[in-house]
């Protein structure tokens, strides 16, 4: 496509250089940039893409798109440099008009929530398979395009990545596209050319006011997704519900435990392994079983099933499907350990998160509940107390530790939680070093304990202040298990000014 077509409608405020050439391909990295295509400056918390400008042009970029002049750029080349007013709102545009538009062919279903998004959008994903439905997934964990998965880095990707995304599912002949939605996506305009046919809301707890400095303007973002719909699918339960859709000309379909939902759930049964409950939709009850326990798999099922049926599906048929579901990886996800106690995985890392799994465990817990986490840097430092006494609260020893520390000081987050802790009269250690955290927590476990680690999920890395490093604790609890001495762990004791 020539970069005139791409600016066709777009207000730019300055151009230099050819418009007639033919734009390749399209990226906001200048480390990805080729012989012929269009770099994007973008203006971020942490990178300033204008600082790039030249390496983007070494690379082979033939135009170059920014919200700043270019006066001050000396590149005498056959350039174009084109300003425009505003990034956030040009971008999106541009993206899906050099992909063709692909959102418009596709049946496009979003979930956002401070939890659950990731369940939810695999669950509806695990369902319209089991219709024999072509389906495409955006999500935290990976990408799948049918069943091919992408690596991904968010949990919603940028709008380029998106739209290139979108492209290759109308290549695959997808017809229904689950995504899951991010407050900072619906705030940065990433998904602001996409009409969603079904948009699904789980619950709005405390999360990224780092970004978004109060729960108001994190309410608002989540509101966002509710303007770009047909059908808005929405938990009851959740005291935010009214608020997040004020307003909202879409159709509303409620679910949750109140007789008046839409799709409630009755006669709930919780086992170590599952739950089963009876769902009422009008005059039918019908039987649902998920294979992952806890109350929060309840509304994580309500939503999908809710989901599916507004999208036209059986609803016998949509709660038979859903017992197909096996679960996601890092979400509460036990690790065979061969022995005869029991490790958890799961991503809780906000309040509500840590308390929904906490609860859930303690529901089939015989032993002692042994609960390692940590809290992520350069992100919002007022729910570090609040997650230490919720931990302390509902567990019978603590292991504080480092998560995602980024460019913090890990033990400075550690004195975060550390008050939250003492609140309460649960024991604790702590021991900076995730590795030798697990290990230590190993170590301790007696018959039918049951470890939970928390914070970091599906993710096989941590990320420090100077460089990302391998780290999946599925594979250091089995190292730790098969430890033939305790060096480690009395050099931990040493060096870590483990307190109780």
């Amino acid at each position: 496509m020539t970069l005139s077509k791409l600016l066709n409608g777009i207000t730019v405020k300055k151009s230099s250089g050819p418009l007639e050439i033919e734009i390749l391909d399209i990226s906001q990295d200048s480390r990805k940039i080729k012989h012929g295509d269009l770099f994007v400056c973008i203006s971020g918390t942490n990178f300033d893409g204008n600082d790039f400008i030249y390496k983007a042009i070494e690379s082979g970029a033939v135009a170059i798109i920014s919200e700043k002049n270019f006066d001050t750029v000396d590149y005498k080349t056959n350039i174009s440099f084109i300003t425009i007013e505003n990034m956030q709102t040009t971008l999106p545009n541009i993206a899906y008009k050099f992909y063709n538009f692909p959102q418009k062919k596709l049946k496009l279903i979003g979930v956002t929530g401070t939890n659950g998004k990731t369940t939810v959008t695999h669950m509806i994903r695990t369902i319209l398979k089991s219709f024999k439905k072509k389906t495409g997934l955006i999500g935290t964990i990976e990408h799948l395009i049918l069943d091919t998965p992408i690596k991904s880095q968010n949990t919603t990707p940028d709008v380029l990545e998106i739209a290139k995304l979108f492209s290759k599912m109308v290549e695959s002949n997808v017809e229904y596209v689950i995504m899951e939605v991010s407050s900072h996506a619906l705030t940065l305009g990433r998904i602001d050319e996409c009409k969603f046919l079904i948009s699904v809301f789980t619950n709005l707890t405390q999360d990224h006011l780092d970004f978004h400095q109060n729960m108001k303007n994190y309410l608002n973002a989540k509101k966002k997704i509710f303007e770009m719909c047909k059908i808005g699918i929405v938990n009851s339960d959740d005291e935010s519900s009214p608020e997040i859709t004020k307003n909202s000309k879409c159709q509303i379909i409620n679910y949750g435990f109140k007789n008046e939902c839409n799709y409630f759930a009755k006669n709930v049964r919780l086992s170590s392994k599952n739950v089963k409950f009876d769902l009422i939709n009008y005059d039918k009850t019908l039987l649902v079983n998920i294979n992952i326990p806890g109350e929060f798999s309840v509304y994580n099922g309500l939503a999908a099933i809710s989901t599916c049926s507004a999208l036209g599906f059986d609803l016998n048929e949509t709660c038979k499907y859903l017992s197909n579901f096996q679960g996601v990886k890092g979400r509460i996800e036990v690790v065979d350990t061969g022995k005869d106690f029991h490790v958890i995985i799961d991503y809780a890392h906000t309040p509500d998160g840590l308390l929904n799994i906490l609860k859930t465990v303690r529901q089939f817990t015989v032993g002692r509940i042994i609960t390692l986490f940590g809290c992520g840097g350069d992100r919002d430092k007022t729910k570090r107390t609040k997650m230490g006494e919720i931990a302390a609260r509902y567990s019978d020893f603590c292991v504080i530790t480092s998560d995602n520390p980024r460019k913090e000081d890990p033990r400075a987050i550690i004195e975060d939680i550390l008050p939250g802790i003492k609140k309460m009269e649960c024991k604790y250690v702590v021991i900076e070093n995730r590795r030798e955290a697990i290990f230590y927590a190993t170590s301790i476990a007696k018959k039918d304990d049951i470890i939970i680690l928390a914070g970091k999920g599906h993710e096989t890395y941590q990320i420090l202040s100077d460089k990302t490093v391998e780290f999946d604790e599925r594979k250091i609890v089995l190292e730790s298990l098969f430890k033939k001495n305790n060096t480690m762990l009395t050099k931990t004791n040493k060096t870590n000014n483990i307190r109780q």
